[in-house]
């Protein structure tokens, strides 16, 4: 492992040039004083590292000297999957494994094609959370990519809504869905999914197990995404919806949202238009169309239209005057 850090140690000076011991430690995310003895062990090797007293002080490489120790081992070479990614790379344990990764490859590239990276590095960044939520606390989310990685059956203890189980599982593969892991794997000889923040505990089996033939994740997890979807899509809703609707509408109630609008009928005098959005359940309709307060009218199914009536009813009582 020292040797490991010791060679991202010397990439992240000829990258960057001068840095800082404490901006060094933060990158190997080991202590300050472990980064003045590696540089110590750099420069014992002969590696000609030369320190900058003062605020504008830090740790360089003699000008001129470049390494050329940019092989890539493989745990490096998967990370680079995730090189968009650094949080979710932390929280699979490769977060020291992708920095050593990118670089080596920063490293190996010529300066003009190094200076690109840099600049595109700096001007866009991927953040996968979605807005106005915290992502999922997942502990056990190490061992299961361990699993995944090497094909380990395991036994997890899992809490669904109507109780805890535990399951025999073989783990296929993870996806990261809106901030959300979630993890695919082969139960009863089913391919199912599990969120793994609902997972409790892991424990491995001893046993190896080999992916079914022409298993595609990707594959899986489409089809898997539009049966929920048609699954949850239970109604059609006729609305009324004002200017302002027409602009929330895609915000608050996505691909479905835009599908409304596409369907929409001229506007009235006022700027109104008739519109046909598929909901889902009529419980979680009502809460879902009550968002749009007095920007929309439900025209139909009347009993959608009696169940939003009902529930303005109570909330008109609730904060009516005595």
């Amino acid at each position: 492992m020292r040797a490991d850090r010791l060679l991202s140690l010397l990439l992240l000076l000829q990258n960057r040039g001068r840095t800082t011991a404490p901006e060094l430690a933060a990158e190997l995310e080991v202590s300050v004083r472990t980064v003045y003895r590696d540089i110590e062990a750099l420069g014992a090797a002969g590696v000609p590292v030369r320190a900058d007293r003062g605020p504008e002080g830090g740790y360089r490489l003699m000008h001129g000297y470049r390494t050329r120790l940019t092989g890539l081992t493989d745990a490096e070479a998967g990370s680079l999957f995730l090189a968009g990614m650094p949080g979710p790379a932390r929280d699979l344990g490769l977060g020291a494994v992708l920095t050593s990764a990118q670089l080596k490859v920063q490293a190996a590239l010529p300066a003009e094609l190094s200076g690109q990276a840099r600049r595109v590095q700096e001007r866009f960044h991927l953040d996968a959370p979605a807005w106005f939520r915290e992502a999922d606390p997942v502990p056990c989310l190490e061992a299961v990519a361990g699993a995944v990685w090497e094909r380990r059956v395991l036994r997890l203890h899992y809490r669904r809504r109507r109780g805890e189980v535990r399951r025999e599982v073989r783990p296929l593969g993870l996806v990261l869905k809106g901030g959300i892991w979630y993890l695919v794997a082969l139960a009863e000889e089913t391919v199912r999914t599990y969120r793994v923040s609902r997972v409790l505990a892991v424990e491995e089996t001893g046993e190896i197990f080999e992916r079914p033939a022409g298993f595609g994740l990707a594959t899986y997890w489409a089809d898997s995404s539009r049966r929920l979807e048609a699954a949850l899509q239970q109604d059609t809703a006729r609305l009324r919806i004002s200017p302002r609707a027409r602009r929330l509408l895609p915000m608050w109630f996505g691909a479905a949202g835009v599908r409304a609008l596409e369907s929409a009928g001229p506007p009235d005098g006022d700027g109104w238009v008739e519109v046909e959005l598929t909901v889902e359940s009529e419980a979680v309709a009502v809460g879902d169309l009550l968002r749009l307060g007095t920007e929309a009218e439900v025209l139909g199914p009347p009993a959608l239209r009696q169940a939003v009536a009902r529930a303005v009813a109570v909330l008109a009582d609730r904060y009516g005057q005595p």
